[in-house]
């Protein structure tokens, strides 16, 4: 084994995207997502790797330096993305741990191509750690890493964060892996989750199909007896004998000083006037920002705006709803439904209520660059998030620290991770659709004093509660476990 590096990072995907110039050379340029703004300072601390599929299916890359960040591209092949990404983490665990809003699908072959890509990362990884190095693997894609790096490298300090959330022991029960994926994450030191209702849910699962004890957020992992079928449960001493596995939530955030400084430029504020005056410079901007996903509850949200023209009680003529729905997973069938649905749905509130020089909605679906993400925040009047369950949603966190005016009103389903930090929101029930509305129109016309002392509240907990805090406890849980296991063995 070569020295290696002290702090390995693992996720389906690079934190990089591949860049094609006019010429057509290549190029890699980091990916803007606040994972790689909160781990970059401590790889580059720590002599850090980043373990991932580069994003190109077929190709083989030798391992590659950007801005600092030693990258490590694990290979895959179309197979291999269509039935380990395409379809057991996305059309089989999506939708399971997602409430089944849709229905999940459950195919061998697609769990023989997920356990066999996670021994890929599982090797890579232990080729890349040095000894005693800490390892910290992300979600949902990635399962079986932490016991298949486990076994191959026990000298690691392991840690798993859940960026989704973990379903009830009713819902997870119909996994036919149920205990494999389990027994995979079980394989860490810590395995954080978004919600107390997740860690709950992980711990419950695991004491009905492993029957291990767990209290207050700790799960005692047994060491097997001689005596064959017995489990003798022993404290924390030494490795390879017994161990603890923490299993709590880490609220995942955002890197909220950068967007308060894109929303600080003079030329983001202009860009939202700009696209106030584009609109047609109407009283209120109604925002909705999601993946196209039957996950956001975007049908339900048309549906209340809909009915609140219907009835007259918005005038489309100084109220408009921009709804941005990027492109998402669009070789999944009920993703391509999804699309359907909701564009025949827009074209036909905009068909019955649009007017020259005005829509009822002005719809999107497609990318948008971060400083005109904070221009569209800046010009909405209020936020619509609505998703039917959410592991955080940090679009809400997103607008929230934009609005460096205090102004704007977050509309925040209770079924998003956000809703238990964010309580200065309107929380909705997205399935009520009569509360849903009366929600939109308390946004409308609140006060502006009201929507200062809410958007102030929830300002100071964001930036109080950033990425870098959110990923610096994590880390710390990590660093007591290895502290712990050194001592152990130095006794």
């Amino acid at each position: 084994m070569s020295a290696g590096f002290e702090f390995v990072v693992v996720s389906n995907r690079l934190p990089v995207d591949q860049v094609v110039s006019e010429s057509g050379g290549q190029s890699w340029a980091r990916s803007p997502g606040g994972l790689v703004a909160a781990l970059e300072p401590v790889m580059q601390e720590q002599d850090g790797a980043w373990v991932g599929w580069p994003g190109i299916a077929g190709t083989q890359l030798e391992p590659f330096d950007v801005d600092g960040m030693h990258l490590v591209p694990i290979p895959l092949s179309k197979s291999e993305v269509a039935e380990y990404y395409e379809g057991f983490s996305n059309d089989t665990l999506w939708p399971l741990y997602h409430d089944v809003i849709a229905a999940p699908s459950f195919h061998r072959e697609w769990w023989e191509t997920y356990r066999r890509v996670n021994h890929k990362f599982a090797e890579a990884v232990a080729e890349v750690a040095s000894k005693t190095a800490t390892v910290w693997v992300h979600d949902y894609q990635l399962q079986l890493v932490p016991k298949l790096l486990r076994d191959l490298r026990p000298d690691l300090t392991i840690g798993f964060f859940d960026h989704i959330p973990f379903p009830p022991y009713g819902l997870f029960s119909q996994l036919p892996w149920r205990v494999q994926i389990i027994e995979g994450l079980l394989g860490a030191d810590v395995v954080g989750f978004q919600r107390d209702a997740d860690s709950g849910n992980f711990a419950q699962a695991v004491r009905k199909l492993k029957g291990f004890p767990s209290k207050g957020g700790q799960i005692e992992v047994p060491i097997e007896d001689p005596n064959p079928g017995v489990r003798v449960f022993e404290p924390v001493r030494y490795l390879g004998q017994s161990r603890k596995v923490i299993a709590r939530k880490f609220p995942i955030s955002i890197d909220a000083g950068a967007y308060r400084e894109l929303a600080s430029r003079p030329d983001v504020q202009a860009r939202a006037r700009q696209i106030r005056g584009d609109l047609g410079n109407p009283k209120h901007i109604i925002l909705g920002v999601d993946r196209l996903d039957y996950t956001k509850g975007i049908r339900h949200r048309l549906r209340a705006y809909g009915e609140l023209l219907a009835e007259g009680k918005v005038d489309p003529e100084d109220t408009i709803l921009v709804q941005v729905a990027s492109p998402s997973r669009e070789r999944v069938q009920s993703y391509v439904e999804l699309r359907n649905e909701v564009e025949l749905t827009v074209g036909r509130i905009n068909g019955d209520y649009s007017a020259i020089g005005h829509q009822a909605i002005s719809y999107h679906h497609h990318n948008y660059p971060r400083e005109e993400m904070v221009a569209l925040y800046l010009a909405a009047d209020v936020l619509l998030v609505t998703a039917l369950r959410d592991g955080m949603n940090l679009v809400a966190k997103e607008y929230v620290a934009s609005r460096f005016d205090n102004d704007g009103v977050l509309v925040l389903s209770e079924f998003a991770g956000a809703s238990d930090e964010l309580k200065r929101a309107l929380q909705v029930n997205p399935h009520d659709i009569d509360g849903l509305k009366q929600s939109i129109l308390r946004a409308l016309q609140m006060p502006r004093t009201e929507r200062a002392s809410r958007m102030r509240s929830m300002r100071r907990h964001v930036f109080e509660n950033d990425v870098r805090r959110w990923s610096g406890d994590f880390i710390a849980e990590l660093d007591q476990i290895r502290a712990e296991r050194g001592n152990a063995i130095g006794d």
